[in-house]
Formats: C-alpha cells, structure tokens, sequence
C-alpha cells in the first residue's frame, strides 16, 4: 500500500505466483498433455478407418486442447518468473494470452465442425460408418478424458489458464460421450446421420465455454471491473472508516481473474495526519478489501482535504 508521506516497507506485496501452485499447476498440465496426446492419435486413425465424422471433429477439438494445454504449461512456466523492474506485475498477464489462444481455437474447431456436418446432412455423400471401431474409440476417449479431467480439476479454481484447460477437456469428454451414443444408435438403428448430428452436438458443446472464456479474457486485456466487483460498495466500505471524509480516482481491474487489484486517493481529517494514524488507516483499509472483496494489492494515497482540491481532474 502507498500513502502520502511513505507507508512502512513491512506491507510490501509480492506479486509471483506460489512456486508450489505453480509446480502442481505444470505437473497436472504435463500429464494431461500426455493423455491428450496418446487420445488424439487413437481419435484420427479412428476417424480415418471407421469413417466417422463424429470422431473426426473430436479429434480436431483434441487437437486444440493440446495446443491449448501446450500453450497453458508454458504460460504457467512464464507466470512463475519474479517481477522485475520492466514487468512489475510479473509474467501473471502470460495466462490471459494463452487464455485467448485456447478461446481463438476452440472457435476455429466449432467452425469447421459446423460447416462439415452441415454439408454432410444436406445430402453430401459420407461413405459408411464402421460403428463397431467408432464406439471402442469413443469409449477409449471417455475414460482418458474422464482422467485428464480429474487430474486438471486440481488447479482450475485459481488459474485462468487451468480454468481453460479444464474447460477444453470437458468438452472432450461431453463430445466423446456424444461419440459413443452416436455409434450405439448408428449399431442399433443404422442411421448413419446420428454421426453427423453428433458432430453439431460436440460444436453447440464447445461454443458457449469458448465464447465465456473468450469474454473473460477481453475483460482482463481491457481492464475492465472484474466480474461480480461492485465499485459503489467498496467506496461505502471505504467511507466507512474512521477519519475518511471521501474517496475518488477508483479503479478496480485484474491482472489474472481471481488476483484483482486496486488504487484510490483517499481524502482524510486532519488529525489522521498529526496523530499519526495513516498506518492504521491502512491497514483497515487493506484488510478491508481483502476480507470482503477478494483484492489481493490495494494501494490507497492519503491526502488532505487541501491537496484534493489542487487535482485538476478526478474520476469517481
């Protein structure tokens, strides 16, 4: 926290990210790419030989969880580096860009998926289904999925990047368990087009998490207010402490979502001042923040009445 007049160096804050969590973030991510990878190759020649779309589109949403995770394991090996003097936050911003990566291809797939099956059920001719080899495959892809899943879901509550790789591979095992009932009902019915509507399903799946993921992404990049912060609340909060008389140029934004910060001028009595009480006043304006919204660095300028009214500009 910073005040006018200096503040002690006993509340410096760190910005890194917890070595430990980080180490379990790249061991989750490296075992899950090798799932993922071993997965995705039984997926293609799969697809390849028992002719199924439904596979086939799995297999490209296998393909961009594995960049995805790639991508995620060295963000998380970026995020992990100390801040410097040219990046004071860190490397933590890594996240979010590989956060839009994964979003970027998770459209790109529900794309070609859409515009495949699409063809395919409007009369295209799509050659037969062996759905015997589609539904081992599916099933080998259930239980893999089921097991990159649990491994991820370890590290996706306090990572943006682990929040998408768990989200990717969700989608996998959603569209691997289409895969299957697609294959049952094509063995039981023979209607062949149930690979086809399976493919649509596997795209609607996938659509709304890219989309969510996507939309978190562009609020970090634009430092927009983090979702389910209300800035009206905190300034009452704010207000509320002993010798604060009011509060302006508030801004709230992420650096990663969950690690929110936060900077305000406060103005304060005068005795706060003489009776050298700023120390005190920040460390409940902090905690404060800390406790009821969820800010891990809050940076607050103490001023006077007198110095407030010398700012040419102030923002609510």
């Amino acid at each position: 926290m910073d005040a006018a007049g200096g503040h002690d160096a006993g509340h410096a804050h760190a910005h890194g990210v917890d070595p430990a969590t980080g180490l379990g973030n790249r061991r989750r991510l490296g075992i899950a790419i090798g799932i993922v990878s071993v997965v995705l190759v039984i997926e293609l020649v799969g697809a390849l030989v028992s002719g199924s779309l439904a596979l086939f589109a799995d297999a490209g949403h296998m393909l961009s969880d594995l960049t995805g995770l790639v991508v995620a394991l060295i963000a998380t090996v970026m995020a992990a580096r100390p801040a410097t003097d040219k990046r004071t936050f860190g490397h933590r911003r890594a996240e979010v860009f590989a956060a839009f990566l994964n979003a970027a291809i998770l459209l790109v797939v529900v794309a070609f998926v859409l515009i495949e099956a699409i063809g395919r059920l409007s009369g295209a001719s799509a050659g037969a289904v062996k759905a015997p080899l589609m539904l081992v495959v599916a099933v080998v892809g259930v239980i893999a999925n089921t097991a990159a899943l649990l491994v991820l879901r370890g590290g996706a509550a306090n990572s943006i990047n682990m929040r998408a790789a768990y989200l990717e591979v969700l989608g996998d095992l959603i569209g691997s368990i289409a895969v299957v009932v697609a294959a049952v009902v094509i063995l039981f019915t023979g209607f062949e087009l149930a690979d086809a509507i399976a493919s649509l399903a596997i795209a609607a799946l996938i659509l709304p998490r890219a989309i969510t993921l996507m939309r978190d992404v562009l609020r970090v990049l634009s430092q927009g207010t983090p979702r389910g912060t209300d800035v009206d609340l905190i300034r009452e909060h704010v207000l509320s402490k002993e010798g604060v008389v009011s509060v302006h140029d508030v801004h709230v934004w992420s650096i990663t979502p969950g690690s929110n910060v936060f900077s305000a001028h406060v103005v304060v009595e005068p005795y706060i001042f003489s009776e050298n009480r700023t120390d005190r006043l920040l460390d409940a304006l902090s905690e404060c923040l800390k406790e009821h919204f969820d800010v891990a660095h809050s940076t607050f300028q103490l001023e006077p009445a007198e110095h407030a009214e010398h700012e040419v500009e102030q923002h609510r």
